[in-house]
């Protein structure tokens, strides 16, 4: 297995092609175009379930979960505590600040209410997200491989979840145009959107990783660092630190947010909840999981010998090793490695290289499988 090529961690194109300034034309609307089709076949078939099984669909995406904690700090702002019957405390506080602040933002120029506009907003990201995972795509392995990018993240096993009022769109955007910046040389932009990324998930900080790891790799190479580099890097994390010392203060100690966190059993424990949860199955899950995880590696193995360009793979690898060394809830782990969109580059390029005749029925066929779990998911009692 060959390391990536971090000679040039700022121009990894793989053709003329993908090294064209950027604009908007036939690729980019088929990219969000067909990642939009992958969500609206989402929506046709979670209406269709919810229409058989008597549910409310529409409340599924807005009013459950951690949705309602978002909407909840829209309209009241932070202050919000339940204690659970084992006597665990869950604090607002573990909840980032962006996306409920756009919900009460939105709420306030539209005729919405919260929980609608945390929808549009996550609509509106999700396109903006595929759009940024596409010309990542584009940058590194050409026109063709960005567009099948930005579809199979609209067909990701937890893909639903970019239909709901959630976070994983609009951290995913912010993510995704952090890293094309950083590929255009655009440091100082994509510090900027890194910060923003850094108020609205935690997983920011395999972000703020990847340009730390891109500037440290020039700074080597070059013996300087240009002073828009430095400065990228220096903005990169203060949404993230702003945040933690903003819990801080309230709370009147330095550690209160993770604290906050650990309350919710969302602690780093470095893998010994996961391994406990696949020692606890019965052998035939546990198995599968572990061939699910053996998937997970190859595919990280994969990122690697396809010299994926190195913010990429170490955004990727980050995203993924902060979702697996937590004490989270094992159900929610998917759905928090969905913002790695680097994982699905190796199948991207693999699929680029078929006819568009062989490759839309695959998609087609994912995308129905991603919608009938997805389906499943949202009308069944576990969270995502």
């Amino acid at each position: 297995m060959s390391a990536p090529d971090t000679s040039r961690p700022t121009d990894t194109s793989r053709s003329s092609e993908a090294s064209r300034p950027s604009r908007l034309g036939r690729p980019t609307v088929l990219a969000v175009g067909g990642y939009a089709a992958t969500r609206v076949i989402g929506l046709v078939v979670l209406a269709i379930a919810a229409a058989v099984t008597g549910e409310d669909g529409t409340h599924r995406l807005k009013g459950r979960w951690d949705s309602v904690w978002y909407v909840r700090i829209a309209e009241h702002g932070y202050g919000y505590e339940t204690v659970l019957p084992n006597g665990d405390v869950h604090s607002d506080l573990a909840f980032f600040p962006l996306f409920p602040a756009l919900e009460r933002g939105l709420s306030g120029v539209l005729p919405v209410d919260a929980a609608t506009a945390g929808l549009l907003v996550s609509w509106t990201a999700g396109l903006a997200a595929a759009w940024g995972v596409y010309r990542c795509g584009e940058h590194a392995f050409g026109t063709r491989a960005g567009i099948l990018l930005a579809v199979l993240w609209g067909v990701y096993p937890t893909a639903f979840v970019q239909s709901m009022a959630y976070t994983e769109t609009l951290f995913t955007a912010l993510a995704a145009w952090s890293l094309y910046a950083v590929l255009r040389g655009r440091w100082i932009l994509a510090g900027l959107l890194c910060a923003a990324a850094g108020l609205t998930r935690p997983t920011a900080v395999a972000l703020i990783a990847a340009l730390g790891v891109t500037a440290l790799v020039l700074l080597v190479r070059d013996r300087r660092l240009p002073w828009r580099t430095l400065a990228g890097v220096l903005i990169a994390p203060l949404g993230w630190l702003a945040y933690i010392a903003y819990v801080g203060v309230r709370q009147g100690r330095a550690t209160a947010y993770f604290d906050v966190q650990a309350a919710w059993g969302n602690s780093i424990d470095g893998g010994v909840a996961l391994a406990r949860f696949i020692a606890g199955l019965p052998w035939p899950a546990a198995l599968g999981l572990c061939a699910a995880l053996a998937l997970l590696g190859w595919l990280l193995a994969l990122c690697v010998r396809q010299g994926q360009p190195l913010p990429l793979l170490v955004y990727t690898c980050g995203v993924v090793f902060v979702s697996l060394v937590g004490a989270a809830y094992f159900g929610s782990r998917p759905r928090l490695m969905m913002p790695a969109f680097g994982l699905l580059l190796p199948p991207a390029v693999a699929l680029a290289r078929l006819r568009t005749r062989a490759v839309v029925p695959v998609l087609a066929g994912l995308a129905l499988a991603s919608a009938a779990y997805g389906a499943f998911t949202l009308l069944g009692p576990g969270p995502p």
